[in-house]
């Protein structure tokens, strides 16, 4: 039985948690910026397909108090890194420090590196470690003193699907678009429309989400080449999801006024296999009237970081209030790093929920 830990987004605590209490995982336990639960290698397998919140998941190795650097390097010497790590793993090393004595990142890390090599130095009784093999991602943290170490047992973050190709950045990442349409408790029963699709990542989530499509179904994960993880924990993982899987049809609809966004988000929902399920259109939010008599909206409308853009992005969200604002029929879940949203829009929000996009402060404003 090993501990595992679950980074994610600010905000997003409770949804992880929720999502790994349904999959019937033991001792859960949201924290901030992250989610613990106990299991087997097969419980890390069905966290690691299945999770549509969580950034990644994390084997927990051991935790102590360090201060000094003679500590760390004492501290990560003692744990049982031979149980894990074979003779010829990789085992790099990365993670941050905060509130601690020891502050130095690099520092940190070359500490830790040089007590792995020693202890797995001892255990194989060599003086030189190959690193041929499979990777071992040794990841740290240290907050208000208080070392903890880990495995990344999933490699790539979660959030990265596959249907989105590596050099197009989208301004959403896919775990807070998951947890945007959980929010609005879309179960495909009711339409969905994204009015600002951009990229196509709430649609996309959302279809998923519907079909009860395991996200993490078709890519690798780093702990499927480790020795102590049998292949047949992560097969058996993936049948698992895929008999929780429902069928279609379902109404969700994608819009956006640059016809190069709508193009793109139509290849990335073929790529996500949900093509079928979401209506493609170029349309101005301010004036597209509602595609469907009722339903949700969903949608990530333009932050305006910038002065000037913050500025044009106000003046579209007195726009939206007039237009999809006055929609009867229409719940409305509008994600925004603006704090006076309610008063551009017109109305006050029957909900507000702080979230971060990044490190991005936003609000969930929900109608």
């Amino acid at each position: 039985m090993f501990e595992f830990t679950v980074p994610c987004l600010f905000g997003l605590e409770g949804p992880c948690a929720d999502e790994l209490r349904r999959m019937g995982l033991s001792d859960v336990r949201a924290e901030n910026g992250r989610v613990r639960f106990a299991g087997d290698m097969s419980a890390c397998a069905r966290a690691n397909i299945r999770l549509r919140t969580g950034e990644r998941v994390l084997l927990r190795l051991g935790s102590f108090e360090a201060k000094t650097f003679d500590a760390l390097f004492e501290g990560v010497k003692a744990l049982s890194l031979g149980d894990f790590i074979p003779r010829d793993g990789q085992f790099p090393v990365k993670g941050y420090s905060l509130d601690s004595v020891l502050h130095s990142v690099p520092d940190c890390q070359r500490i830790i590196k040089k007590a792995a090599a020693v202890k797995l130095g001892q255990v194989y009784r060599t003086q030189w470690l190959p690193e041929t093999g499979a990777l071992y991602q040794l990841q740290f943290s240290i907050v208000k003193d208080r070392a903890e170490i880990f495995l990344d047992t999933t490699g790539a973050p979660l959030f990265k699907r596959g249907y989105r190709p590596g050099h197009v950045a989208a301004p959403l990442r896919e775990t807070l678009a998951a947890a945007l349409v959980g929010f609005a408790r879309y179960r495909g029963r009711d339409a969905l429309w994204d009015p600002f699709c951009g990229s196509g990542t709430i649609p996309i989530e959302a279809a998923l989400m519907a079909h009860n499509r395991a996200p993490g179904l078709n890519r690798p994960f780093s702990a499927q080449s480790w020795g102590f993880a049998p292949e047949k924990v992560w097969r058996d993982a993936r049948e698992e999801a895929r008999s929780l899987e429902y069928p279609g049809p379902y109404h969700i609809f994608a819009s956006d006024v640059d016809p190069k966004a709508v193009a793109l988000a139509r290849e990335n929902a073929r790529r996500a296999g949900v093509e079928v399920d979401i209506t493609f259109s170029v349309a101005d939010a301010r004036t597209a009237p509602a595609p469907w008599e009722q339903g949700v909206i969903v949608c990530n409308p333009p932050y305006g970081e910038r002065m000037g853009e913050r500025r044009q992005a106000q003046e579209l969200y007195r726009d939206m209030g007039r237009t999809l604002g006055r929609l009867a029929g229409w719940k409305q879940y509008v994600i925004s790093s603006e704090p006076d949203f309610e008063r551009f829009y017109g109305r006050p929000a029957a909900k507000r929920r702080k979230l971060y996009n990044g490190m991005i402060l936003c609000y969930l404003n929900m109608y």
